[in-house]
């Protein structure tokens, strides 16, 4: 009897400071790998599988343990420094957003290492393609053909990742930074390039200024022209006796006019 007793009192110190009747847990959005991790009773191994939130229930005579992962969409990014073809160093950002089909946690952690699935399974296959995408173009080809880049990367991905548990939904490139160099070039490119820009607005001005002052003249020459036309010894007569009717109307007027010529016109005519 007294050893009965004593080797009950053994088995539930082992059970309390093996820590058995664990309850393990899933969180919402997470799937879990339940194993066996046995201290004293018990084979081991893989138990199940949880769909958060949810627990696994308590086990009084093993320990069971879990790996949650996370299947829900998330954002993997990455920044490469890469030698366009044209030998400029431009740092680019990438960004994924990947998720883990429902209910192949088992296959992630036993076949993807677990939560490191991204970094070992993924990461530098990712990285692969994002170079070689990129290095196809010279630096200024980079941000114009960034879409372009974005989804040949997607969709070498996702060939690659399409009998896996590994779902891409995007890939976007992000910041494009070019060597400061090369910034202060493109500074001062833009900065002549307003330069030119505001120097033909004042070209075509002047242009405009001379065009309106050629008109003018044209205007005054023409205008010349037909005084010259008009303006014969009849006129002048016509002209000079009007004024002296006007003269010999007003009331205050001291003039006299001396006839010399015919009928007692002035003469018109051109000296000699």
């Amino acid at each position: 009897m007294f050893k009965k007793l004593t080797l009950l009192i053994i088995v539930c110190s082992v059970v309390v400071l093996t820590g058995c009747g664990s309850n393990p847990s899933t969180p919402a959005g997470s799937e879990g790998y339940v194993f066996e991790n046995p201290r004293m009773f018990g084979e081991g191994g893989f138990r199940g599988t949880l769909k958060g939130p949810q627990n696994f229930g308590v086990s009084v005579f093993c320990r069971n343990e879990i790996i949650n992962i996370d299947m829900r969409p998330n954002t993997y990014r990455e920044n490469f420094n890469i030698l366009a073809n044209d030998d400029l160093n431009i740092s680019v950002g990438f960004h994924a957003v990947l998720s883990l089909k429902s209910g192949t946690v088992k296959d992630v952690v036993e076949n993807l290492g677990g939560e490191q699935w991204y970094r070992r399974f993924v990461q530098k296959t990712y990285r692969t393609y994002v170079r070689e995408a990129v290095q196809g173009y010279d630096s200024k080809g980079i941000k114009e053909n960034r879409d372009s880049i974005a989804t040949t990367v997607r969709t070498r991905l996702r060939d690659y990742l399409k009998e896996t548990p590994v779902v891409v939904k995007s890939v976007v490139v992000g910041n494009i930074d070019y060597p400061e160099a090369v910034a202060q070039a493109v500074e001062k490119k833009l900065a002549a390039q307003q330069q030119l820009e505001a120097k033909e607005t004042e070209r075509q001005i002047a242009r405009k200024d001379a065009e309106i002052k050629i008109e003018e003249a044209r205007g005054i020459a023409e205008a010349q022209r037909i005084i010259n036309t008009t303006l014969t010894v009849n006129y002048l007569q016509h002209e000079a006796i009007n004024a002296q009717l006007k003269m010999a109307e007003s009331p205050n007027h001291t003039t006299v006019y001396i006839p010399s010529g015919s009928n007692g016109i002035p003469l018109v005519g051109n000296i000699k």
